[in-house]
Order: C-alpha cells, then sequence, then structure tokens
C-alpha cells in the first residue's frame, strides 16, 4: 500500500488519478499510524514552501518524515521541503537532504521554468529502470535544489540543477512524474514497485 500524505498544500489529485489509472492501491491521509503501515510514501507539493511547512507541523508529520525509514518520495514542492531551507519566505524545511532551495534569477531566465525539460542521469538507479537517458518531464518551479552530491539526476535551466535527489530512503523529484506522460508515470511506477 502506498501512502500519499494529505496536508491541503499539494498537487495530490493529479497523483491520485495516475495512481487509480494504473491500478496502484493507496491511501491519502495524514494520520501517521496509517501512514507508518504503508509500504512507501510519496509527499506531493505545490504552492508556498512556508505554508507547507506550517501545514506539516500543524498535521504533526515532520518528526515522523525525518523518522521515516521505507522508500519515501517528494515530489516537485515536496522534493524542495526535503533541503535544510528555502529562500522563498525564508523557509526552515525538513533538513532530510543538506543543501538550500535557491530562486531562479529572472534576469537569465524566464521564472517560473514551466514546461519541459531534458533529464540527465548521473548514476545508476532503480529508479532509472526503462527509462532513456535525457529523457523530458514536465517541470513548473520557480525555485530550485544546486546540484549536489546526493544529485542523481539534473537539468539546465539557468545553469545545472538537481531534476533528482537521493539519500538513504528519501527520493526528492522535481519534476511532475504524474504530468509527464508514460516515462514519467514509468518512473513513478519504478518507485512504487523497485526502489
Amino acid at each position: 500500500m502506498i501512502g500519499i500524505i494529505d496536508y491541503d498544500a499539494g498537487n495530490i489529485q493529479s497523483v491520485i488519478n495516475a495512481l487509480d489509472d494504473y491500478d496502484i492501491d493507496y491511501i491519502l491521509s495524514y494520520n501517521t499510524e496509517e501512514l507508518e503501515k504503508c509500504s512507501k510514501i510519496i509527499l506531493p507539493g505545490v504552492g508556498e514552501a512556508n505554508y507547507a511547512m506550517n501545514k506539516l507541523k500543524e498535521k504533526n508529520l515532520i518528526a515522523f518524515i525525518k523518522n521515516y525509514k521505507k522508500p519515501f518520495i517528494g515530489i516537485c514542492l515536496g522534493m524542495q521541503l526535503l533541503c535544510e531551507f528555502s529562500e522563498e519566505r525564508e523557509t526552515t524545511c525538513l533538513g532530510i537532504i543538506p543543501t538550500s532551495v535557491i530562486k531562479f534569477n529572472s534576469e537569465n531566465v524566464i521564472v517560473p521554468q514551466m514546461g519541459w525539460n531534458d533529464v540527465k542521469q548521473l548514476s545508476e538507479d532503480k529508479l532509472f529502470e526503462s527509462i532513456p537517458d535525457e529523457t523530458s518531464f514536465y517541470f513548473a518551479n520557480s525555485y530550485y535544489v544546486p546540484k549536489n552530491q546526493y544529485t542523481i539526476a539534473s537539468c539546465n535551466y539557468e545553469k545545472e540543477i538537481s531534476a533528482i535527489v537521493k539519500k538513504d530512503n528519501f527520493y526528492g523529484m522535481q519534476f511532475h512524474p504524474e504530468k509527464s506522460g508514460k516515462l514519467g508515470i514509468k518512473i513513478l511506477e519504478n518507485f512504487i514497485k523497485l526502489c
């Protein structure tokens, strides 16, 4: 069973639609006892970092997420929340990935990054099974995670930045797999079935 964290700050419906289309069993919950029984967890995210962190705090999810030992993936804002700090309203995040989230420089690129971008695989991972290198995925973000030691896939927008990060059991994915066609669903399926 897959757990989707319900915290009033995410692209939850699009993730649910993708899982429904592929008959993947899930629960939508913020109850930590229910989520603890899941084999994997998805933290969706769209919106503003400070608001999202306040919602996680309000629902008593912060300690649960930080101590979760099974496979976990944060999508879009969900990836950024895994970091230590976001420049978006000077927000302290979960601190799982030791890096900060930076705003794109609007003098150099269009902000937000909105649309398809090629993702370069930087290391081998089960997440990439049957996913060709340089596959395009759909992005929608004004802030980014710099390339760092936990970056397993990157893309170029203003500079080379993190598209996917991985630390221990935690994955973060800046793009929206559920909005990225068949290969987007495949990479989400890989997380659910292989990782």
